[in-house]
Parts: C-alpha cells; structure tokens; sequence
C-alpha cells in the first residue's frame, strides 16, 4: 500500500522551482496550471527525491463548467503516491498537454479520454478514437452529451 506524500511540501518546492505553476494542494493532491503540467510531471518523474516513476491512471470529471483531469502517481523507490490535477476551461475545444512523452502508460488512457470527453492531447503521438468507430458524433462522457 503506497502512502499519500504530503502536498503542502510539493506545492512549495514545485512553486519555488516553477513560479506558479500549482495552483492549490489538499488531501494528498495538488492543482497545476495546464500550461505548467508537462514541465511539473518530468519534474515529478525525475527528481531523484520523488522518483514518481509509475503512472496508475488518468480519468477526466465534467463539471459543466470546465473539465478536470486527474493523474495518480506512484513512486515504487520510495512507496507514496500523489495526485496530480489540472483543468480544461474551454468546453468546445478543450486540450491539455500529452504526459505521453513521460509516462506511456499515458498512451492509450488519453485516447479513452479524448474519445469519451473529447480533451484534446497536445504531442500525443497517435490521438484517434480507441472505443468508438472514426465519425460518431458526439463525446459520451460530457454531461452534456444527449
């Protein structure tokens, strides 16, 4: 069972190193700028202190009001994890940098994403439909979505 690492010192040494970058921290979780995320994960990977080698999954939530994606990450070197978060304001076209490039196990989950949600992956190596055929109209998982 892995551990929550503790957000407040995340939050700080993350804002230290990238000015504003995280927006809010709580339970276990932080909130990053979308423009910041890519830089704030290869951080995340890379620090030799963190080492959040393992991705667990990405999901998205539809508030009606913007999209969040949420990331859970996993140190094996060290047992803790985190949860990193950002949020998509646009509704009719909403994009979020590709972790991809960092963690693969990013691939295929942004493709469900996109597909389901309609978040568009900017540097995802392949971006297409996974789940539903090429010209279904439509994102199933947005709230609104008839």
């Amino acid at each position: 069972m892995t551990v929550a690492i503790n957000e407040t010192e995340i939050e700080k040494k993350l804002n230290e190193i990238f000015p504003g970058s995280v927006i809010s921290s709580e339970k276990g979780s932080i909130l990053v700028d979308k423009g910041s995320l890519l830089k704030v994960a290869e951080y995340l990977k890379n620090a030799p202190e963190l080492a959040f080698d393992y991705l667990t999954f990405v999901t998205a939530v539809d508030y009606l009001d913007y999209f969040e994606l949420v990331y859970r990450i996993v140190s094996l070197k060290y047992n803790h994890s985190l949860i990193v978060k950002t949020r998509c304001s646009d509704r009719e076209n909403p994009t979020a940098p590709s972790l991809t490039p960092v963690w693969r196990a990013a691939y295929y989950q942004e493709r469900e994403i996109y597909d389901l949600f309609g978040i568009r992956f900017e540097g995802h190596p392949e971006l297409k439909r996974l789940l539903l055929w090429e010209g279904f109209k439509g994102h199933p998982l947005r709230r609104d979505y008839l």
